[in-house]
């Protein structure tokens, strides 16, 4: 598996399945990461400045900081 980190502002660098980092509404303050698999990606434009918003496997909502491996 290669690891490597990407970009979470783009969202061609997203696909479902990939693990990335995201941060969490109420974790913007403090900046805490969440590690997760991207079950949908629910920002549709192209790019976003704070991160393309994705939901996890889990359930957790947050937007990507980054792409840790897919």
């Amino acid at each position: 598996m290669e690891i490597y980190q990407q970009d979470g502002t783009l969202r061609e660098n997203i696909r479902i399945g990939f693990t990335v980092e995201i941060v969490q509404k109420h974790h913007q303050r403090t900046g805490e990461l969440t590690e997760g698999v991207v079950k949908r990606i629910l920002t549709s434009s192209p790019k976003h400045t704070r991160g393309i918003k994705v939901m996890l496997e889990t359930g957790e909502v947050g937007r990507v900081q980054k792409v840790v491996e897919h």
